[in-house]
């Protein structure tokens, strides 16, 4: 039975595929170590969604005071048109009442030398 392996070969193939089984077992163990389990990856997930939740939250209340500032902002923006164009016709009409009376006085004082 020259094509069957002896005894010694035998126990050589053996041992190689037991060697080679043990490192191919070693392999999987440090990677299922290295895996996470279900309990920590359900625990962190649900971490990610309350924060992403949270974070979406602080995002809409920024978003809203963003808003509220622009209004405020546009409001400011109109009661100064308001009181520049007060303040400006109110020098207007300063201007206007002493320059009026000079010359009603005017008018008087030369309507008075021309009546005598």
């Amino acid at each position: 039975m020259p094509d069957e392996p002896s005894n010694g070969e035998l126990g050589r193939l053996i041992g190689a595929l037991q060697t080679s089984l043990d490192s191919r077992f070693a392999e999987l163990g440090a990677r299922l170590d290295k895996m996470v389990s279900l309990d920590v990856y359900t625990i962190q997930t649900t971490h990610v969604e309350q924060r992403l939740a949270q974070l979406q939250a602080d995002i809409q209340r920024c978003m809203s005071d963003v808003a509220q500032l622009e209004d405020e902002f546009e409001q400011y923006q109109r009661d100064e048109t308001r009181r520049r164009e007060a303040d400006r016709q109110a020098r207007l009409y300063q201007l206007i009442v002493p320059v009026a009376m000079c010359i009603i006085s005017s008018v008087i004082a030369v309507w008075a030398v021309v009546a005598q």
